[in-house]
C-alpha cells in the first residue's frame, strides 16, 4: 500500500532582532494539528532562512 502525502511549509515571523514569540510558535502548531498536519521538521536559523521554518505533513 503506497501512501501519498502533501506538505506544507510554513515560516514564522519573526521580531527586529530575529526572536519569535513562543506563543506565536504553538498557535501555528496547533492550528495545523488541528486541520490534520503533523510537524515533520523545524529549520531554524541558517545562513539563508533568518526565520523558523515548519514543515507539516499530511496524508491524502
Amino acid at each position: 500500500m503506497n501512501k501519498r502525502w502533501t506538505y506544507l511549509v510554513v515560516e514564522l515571523k519573526t521580531g527586529l532582532m530575529g526572536g519569535f514569540k513562543h506563543d506565536a510558535l504553538q498557535a501555528e502548531l496547533d492550528k495545523h494539528g488541528k486541520a490534520g498536519w503533523e510537524l515533520v521538521n523545524l529549520v531554524h536559523a541558517t545562513p539563508t532562512i533568518s526565520s523558523p521554518t515548519l514543515v507539516f505533513k499530511k496524508e491524502q
